[in-house]
């Protein structure tokens, strides 16, 4: 089946259409229900998917508003676009909003590790020190990567040795994307200057120590991308009249789920569906998908405060950007600019990181009233069947 012939001169949308008849005709399926609308795929299928031939429309719900502060200092509010097909999902991160905004007490902070790319090199001469050549030619090799782009910026890079093998992380801000195939592209220069130049083999650009796109130990202790702290303080009204439940009760699941639950699991990231809040936020604004993976690493700490609950969530990596890739799919571009609608001072792409964080406690902690009131199979017979 020929998907990549085309007549000259037909545009994106032309050639999705023509694919989906003749992929139609290949299988014998209506495929209509799959058709896109010209006017919202913009660039997809130049830029974003190779033999498109549809799109898959994801429902879309708001919750919100949710109130909290910055990192800044500056008080935010804002609704959540969240993309999912999982019915009562929006709901519970609603009432999560609610108690949250009504708490007034919700703090976010957040660290910029960089997105980060690892390199494996192997040693062609055994009497050569690789690391050691790496760490002082750095400004050399720095200067190379640096000169793929200039958006990127290294911030810092790491060393690790096994096996032979000899692995270069890098670290980079690469301003308002997310920025992996940048930091790639970067990657790949500097390993190929650094075989001319150093009597090794490099062996690949993407080497795993990064951790890109899966679980490691590695990214929950160090982070990656944006770490994000959105922690505060649910006085007890909030929990019983919003949450409909106890403060008491609330510590007694998070000890049983939280701690020893995850504990026998092998969890990395003790938490309860901090997934699930990033997977809406991340599909419906045009982010990675696959980053929900490291995303879900994150902890979820609750503790018993003097009338109420100190809680707190920890997300040592979100890989985000405002820029480039599926933010700037018409679909996903628009619900990008529903959390970016007014800008305070921080970079937006920070406080697209700390609007999810913030998010993510607010669906915490619905979903653990939820449970300490056993209601949360209630709550789907009623919102998802």
């Amino acid at each position: 089946m020929d998907l990549r012939t085309f007549r000259v001169g037909m545009d994106g949308a032309e050639r999705v259409t023509e694919r989906m008849k003749r992929i139609s005709k290949e299988l014998g399926l209506d495929l209509s229900p799959l058709m896109a609308d010209p006017k919202k795929i913009g660039d997809a299928e130049e830029k974003n998917c190779e033999n498109m031939f549809g799109h898959v429309g994801i429902p879309i719900g708001l919750a919100g508003p949710l109130r909290w502060t910055l990192s800044t200092g500056e008080q935010r509010g804002t609704y959540l676009p969240l993309a999912t097909t999982e019915g009562a999902l929006v709901a519970s991160i609603n009432r999560g909003c609610k108690a949250l905004t009504e708490a007034g007490t919700i703090r976010t902070r957040c660290i910029y590790h960089g997105t980060t790319r690892s390199l494996a090199f192997r040693a062609l001469d055994g009497g050569t020190d690789v690391a050691r050549e790496l760490k002082d030619r750095e400004p050399e090799w720095r200067a190379v990567g640096e000169g793929t782009s200039g958006h990127l910026k290294i911030l810092r890079a790491d060393i690790d040795e096994r096996e032979g093998h000899v692995f270069l992380t890098i670290a980079c801000d690469t301003d308002e994307a997310m920025g992996m195939n940048m930091v790639t592209i970067a990657a790949a220069e500097i390993g190929n200057w650094v075989a001319e130049n150093l009597p090794v083999e490099f062996v690949t650009v993407a080497a795993n120590v990064d951790g890109d796109k899966k679980p490691s130990k590695r990214t929950h202790d160090l982070g990656r991308g944006h770490e994000v702290i959105a922690e505060g303080i649910l006085p007890r009204a909030t929990v019983e009249n919003i949450l409909k439940t106890t403060p008491e009760q609330m510590v007694k699941v998070a000890r049983a789920k939280l701690a020893v639950g995850s504990q026998i699991a092998g969890s990395i990231g003790k938490n309860l569906h901090i997934a699930n809040v990033i997977a809406a936020l991340y599909l419906a604004t045009g982010q990675d998908a696959a980053h929900v993976v490291e995303g879900s690493l994150g902890d979820t700490t609750v503790m018993p405060e003097k009338d109420g609950l100190r809680v707190m969530v920890r997300l040592p990596a979100l890989l985000v950007g405002v820029r480039g890739g599926g933010t700037q799919l018409p679909a996903q571009n628009t619900a990008l600019k529903i959390i970016l609608k007014e800008e305070p001072s921080l970079h937006p792409r920070q406080l697209l990181a700390e609007t999810i964080g913030a998010a993510v406690l607010a669906g915490e902690m619905s979903l653990l009233a939820a449970q300490a009131a056993h209601d949360l199979a209630m709550a789907h017979v009623k919102l998802a069947r």
